[in-house]
């Protein structure tokens, strides 16, 4: 599990120490997930304005999933660039280290984006690039519901959270591990929307079919979704 967050409570806690603690602590996760899930809940918790978090990854340069949220705000506003194609997040992994927008719906470099955050209750976004290795970018996403939320001192605490946590994740994970978990995810996912729909269950009684089959024919699950999204039949 992530360990818990620095306490910032004490006299000697100044920011220099509390990002120390913070980097040593990442570097002792083993995990790839719970190095994701302790640098975004730390940004969180650290940069001035942020109020909701994502580490989002793009594989094969088209499909955006949300490694680690805070909330379910944050997942949504990552599916809807997906779906778009473009804003912040998107931009911070193909192009710039750091994007900042002061006000998505005023912001006239993602135009549809801006149109529809409102929906989210977004307006200010702050957008860190982690890492990009051959087709898997990744990008440390901070939202806020107020316009103008970031300023340069939380762009640079941010910055410093983010270069912790793309060292601490490149000594956590292979590479080739991090691609093979997000196929088996993304099958996986396919595999669950195809028994929702099929079944009109939830995502959670699509899952515990899923487990429940892989189980009693000892199976992979990621090798019976497969099997699933490839033939449309899920033999018991």
């Amino acid at each position: 599990m992530p360990t818990p967050l620095p306490d910032t409570s004490g006299a000697d806690s100044s920011l220099a120490v509390v990002l120390a603690d913070l980097a040593r602590d990442l570097q002792r996760e083993q995990v790839p997930d719970d190095v994701m899930a302790q640098s975004v809940a730390s940004a969180c918790a650290l940069v001035p304005g942020a109020e909701e978090g994502s580490i989002s990854l793009v594989r094969a340069r088209r499909h955006v999933l949300s490694a680690a949220v805070t909330s379910d705000v944050a997942r949504q506003f990552d599916a809807l660039q997906g779906q778009l194609g473009e804003g912040p997040c998107l931009a911070a992994m193909y192009a710039e280290p750091v994007v900042r927008t002061d006000d998505l719906a005023e912001d006239t470099r993602w135009p549809r984006l801006g149109a529809r955050a409102d929906e989210l209750g977004v307006r200010s976004m702050l957008c860190f690039q982690l890492f990009v290795h051959e087709n898997t970018l990744g990008a440390l996403n901070l939202l806020s519901a107020k316009p103008a939320a970031f300023d340069d001192e939380a762009e640079a605490v941010g910055a410093m959270i983010a270069t912790h946590a793309a060292v601490a994740l490149a000594g956590a994970q292979k590479f080739d591990h991090l691609r093979t978990a997000l196929t088996n995810r993304d099958v996986i996912g396919q595999a669950k929307g195809i028994l929702m729909e099929r079944f009109k269950v939830d995502a959670d009684q699509a899952f515990a079919l899923l487990t429940r089959v892989s189980q009693d024919r000892n199976v992979k699950l990621h090798v019976l979704a497969s099997e699933l999204t490839s033939t449309g039949s899920l033999e018991r």
